[in-house]
């Protein structure tokens, strides 16, 4: 599968990968994504074309890497970034700053379109150290949810100047990832293991629901929801474990898949084929989780010598639709797991999936695209 990615060196570490959102009606592949860089002198964000259509040859494979349409320097590490519409994103810093960036299409340029100064703080607003990092961003236009290790959640609207909420002391740990479950009520992720759920109708600074890892308190890095099945919640942190969790049933994950061997940095689940999931890690690994139901024809083995999948059931499920990543033992004939790239060996922090398409970002200062990823 490897011939089907092309690759760019960027000369920055790239922290965040993010396709562009296609129109509704849009029949084409994606093509246009968004990069952000960390621990560089000069960070940027940067527009990419993900590779050249008209070239595609006789078997219908891309050629051409990815080219760069336009970049603007970002001040410190971008920490999160998510497409709030087809021209605006948003990015957060480790300098505790928002930033709505606009990306203009007739001429090529990005321009910053809007900033919260400091939106997470260590101290108060007004010092100039006092900045705490943003750590996670999630768009539901026009709102916009952050999250940062000042332990504060901010609601923003892309049109106005204050924030429209901010729940101060959320928690007392960092806040590492945020989502939302449906329009009114979010979902963070902390460093001592703990989901909770917050909504945001309610008046009071308390979260409606709280979820926990048993035992260790692993730091929990990254969250995403099931985009049809709004109860169930993918995690992954510290320990490169994958939990899976069922929001309406109990307060520990239904189940904990080994995955990585170090800091699982980003799990997504495929937009519109949730069979599908993807984790990237510290470890230089990307995988793709198959649920489909076709799997069970063929056995069930990690590829490229990863390492067998261990399972720990916490609780079996009892409902008339199992959804596959709700099944007693999702690993029985029901998934497999393939190491999307085998030899690399610098982190992998960022990816996503839209389509037939993904990219990704590493540390090795380099962006990949896989346009097949079915293929």
């Amino acid at each position: 599968a490897m011939e089907d990615v092309s690759a760019k060196f960027v000369s920055q570490k790239i922290s965040r990968t993010r396709w562009r959102p296609l129109p509704a009606a849009a029949l084409q592949p994606p093509d246009i994504f968004a990069t952000g860089s960390w621990d560089n002198e000069d960070n940027r964000i940067s527009i990419w074309s993900a590779g050249d259509l008209g070239n595609a040859g006789l078997n219908g494979e891309y050629h051409g890497e990815p080219h760069l349409l336009c970049d603007i320097q970002h001040n410190g590490d971008v920490m999160d970034m998510q497409f709030l519409d087809q021209e605006r994103i948003v990015v957060a810093s480790s300098t505790g700053t928002v930033t709505i960036f606009r990306h203009h299409q007739n001429n090529q340029t990005l321009s910053a379109n809007h900033r919260w100064e400091k939106a997470h703080y260590h101290v108060d607003q007004d010092t100039s150290c006092g900045g705490a990092a943003c750590t996670g961003v999630v768009c539901s236009n026009p709102e916009i949810v952050t999250v940062g290790e000042d332990g504060r959640i901010n609601l923003f609207r892309a049109d106005q100047k204050d924030a429209v909420r901010t729940i101060d002391n959320a928690d007392s740990s960092t806040l590492h990832a945020v989502t939302f479950l449906r329009t009114t009520e979010i979902l963070t992720v902390n460093s001592i293991g703990q989901l909770k759920i917050w909504d945001l109708r309610q008046q009071r600074n308390e979260p409606s629901q709280i979820f926990s890892l048993a035992g260790d308190r692993v730091p929990l890095h990254c969250v995403d929801r099931h985009p049809n099945q709004q109860h169930i919640v993918a995690t992954g942190g510290q320990d490169g474990m994958l939990s899976i969790w069922d929001i309406r049933q109990g307060t520990m994950p239904v189940s904990l898949l080994n995955a990585h061997e170090a800091e699982m940095w980003e799990v997504h689940f495929h937009p519109s084929d949730p069979d599908h999931l993807f984790t990237c890690s510290e470890d230089g690994s990307l995988w793709h989780w198959d649920t489909s139901t076709n799997v069970s024809e063929k056995p069930s083995f990690l590829h490229q010598g990863g390492r067998s999948t261990a399972y720990l059931s916490h609780s079996t499920v009892n409902q008339s639709v199992v959804s596959a990543w709700l099944s007693n033992d999702p690993t029985k004939d029901r998934m497999e797991i393939t190491n999307l790239i085998p030899n690399q060996t610098l982190s992998v922090n960022s990816l996503d999936v839209l389509g037939p398409c993904l990219v990704y970002g590493t540390d090795s200062e380099a962006i990949y695209v896989n346009r097949q990823l079915f293929a």
